[in-house]
C-alpha cells in the first residue's frame, strides 16, 4: 500500500466517526503532514476531542488528553522529579506532554505559567525542568481548543503562542441531514458498544515512519515560481496592507511573521497531496490561508469598531491580490 493510500484510507476512517466536520478532519491530517500544531475554536459538542482521540486510534503511537484549568501547574505538563527514599536519587517522572498526540482542551483557561511550558514544547520540541533537558518524541503533535462562547476565568493566549500553531481552524454547527445521522451513530454507539479503532475494523494502524515518509512527499510536490511569488506576497500584504487600498491600512495594526509564510507554503503543499495532485494551484494557497493568517494578524481599534474580523481582512486581500 502507498503512503498516499494509508493516509487516505486513515482520513476515511475518521470521517466515518466525525460526521458534519469534513474541514476539521481535513486540517488534523494537513497538521500532521505539515508537522505542525492545530488550535481549534468551536462550540461545546462539535466532536472536538472525539476528532483527536479517532485520529491517534488510526496511528500507532500514544495519545493523552490535557483538561486545562486556572489551577495547573507546569509540572502537571512537564512532569517532575521524584525523590526516591531508598538511595537518596532523583529520578524524573515524564509528564503527558511525552505523548504523540497531545489534546490541550480549553487551552485558554491555564495561567501565564503553564503557556509557557507548553510553548517551549511546541517551538522547541523539548522540555527543560531543573537543568536537565528532555527531547520530545519525533512524532509530537498538539491540537490545543478553546471555546468562544465562554469568556470567565480564561487568559488570552499569548502572540508568541498563537504564532507557534500552524493553524487555527474555526469550526460551526454540522448541516441538518448531518446531524441526523450523528444521531444515528450515537444510536448505534449505545447498541454496538464504542467505535472501533482502525485495526480493529480491518485497516491496520499507519506506523510513524509511513508519516515520515508521506511528509517527505509533502515537502517534494511541485510549487510553481510564479505561485511561491503569490504565496509570499499574501504573507507581505498582511504587513503593508496599503499597497492594495487605504481602508486596508486603517484595519491592520501587525501582519503576519515569517513563521507564516513557511506555514502556508507547507500547508498548500499538504492541502494539495491530500487532493491527490503532485502540484500546489492558486486554490490550494486561498483555501488554507484563512486558517493559517487568522491568529496571526492583529486588527486595528478602527477595525474591530466597524466590525471587521480577520477573516474579512484575508478575503479582501484574496480579492485584490492578482492571481498567476
Amino acid at each position: 500500500m502507498s503512503t498516499q493510500e494509508s493516509i487516505q484510507k486513515l482520513k476515511q476512517h475518521v470521517q466515518q466517526h466525525i460526521i458534519g466536520q469534513d474541514t476539521l478532519v481535513d486540517r488534523m491530517l494537513i497538521a500532521l503532514l505539515a508537522d505542525g500544531h492545530l488550535l481549534v475554536e468551536g462550540a461545546p459538542g462539535l466532536a472536538k476531542t472525539k476528532a483527536i482521540k479517532i485520529l491517534s486510534d488510526g496511528i500507532e503511537s500514544n495519545f493523552h488528553r490535557i483538561q486545562f484549568t486556572p489551577d495547573l501547574l507546569p509540572a502537571d505538563l512537564t512532569g517532575t522529579e521524584v525523590y526516591r527514599p531508598q538511595d537518596g536519587s532523583f529520578v524524573f517522572q515524564q509528564g503527558p506532554l511525552f505523548h504523540n498526540l497531545i489534546l490541550a482542551d480549553e487551552i485558554n483557561r491555564a495561567p501565564a505559567k503553564v503557556q509557557s511550558a507548553l510553548l517551549e514544547a511546541m517551538a522547541e520540541r523539548q522540555i527543560t525542568v531543573g537543568k536537565v533537558t528532555y527531547d520530545l518524541p519525533q512524532l509530537f503533535m498538539v491540537m490545543a481548543t478553546q471555546n468562544p462562547i465562554e469568556q470567565e476565568g480564561t487568559y488570552p493566549l499569548p502572540e508568541a503562542q498563537l504564532d507557534r500553531f500552524l493553524m487555527h481552524v474555526t469550526i460551526d454547527y454540522p448541516e441538518a441531514n448531518s446531524e441526523k445521522e450523528i444521531l444515528r451513530l450515537a444510536r448505534d454507539e449505545v447498541m454496538n458498544g464504542p467505535d472501533k479503532t482502525v485495526s480493529e475494523a480491518g485497516h491496520g494502524k499507519i506506523s510513524q515512519q509511513s508519516i515520515f515518509d508521506a511528509r517527505k512527499e509533502v515537502m517534494q510536490t511541485y510549487m510553481a515560481e510564479n505561485l511561491e511569488d503569490y504565496l509570499l506576497h499574501m504573507v507581505l500584504a498582511t504587513r503593508n496592507p496599503g499597497a492594495y487600498g487605504d481602508d486596508l491600512a486603517q484595519w491592520s495594526l501587525y501582519g503576519a511573521s515569517p513563521r507564516a509564510t513557511i506555514s502556508l507554503d507547507r500547508c498548500a503543499r499538504a492541502h494539495a497531496w491530500l487532493a491527490g495532485r503532485d502540484y500546489v494551484d492558486p486554490d490550494d494557497i486561498q483555501s488554507i490561508a484563512y486558517d493559517v493568517l487568522r491568529h496571526r494578524i492583529i486588527l486595528s481599534y478602527e477595525a474591530e469598531a466597524e466590525g471587521v474580523t480577520p477573516d474579512t481582512f484575508i478575503k479582501e486581500l484574496i480579492s485584490r491580490i492578482a492571481v498567476p
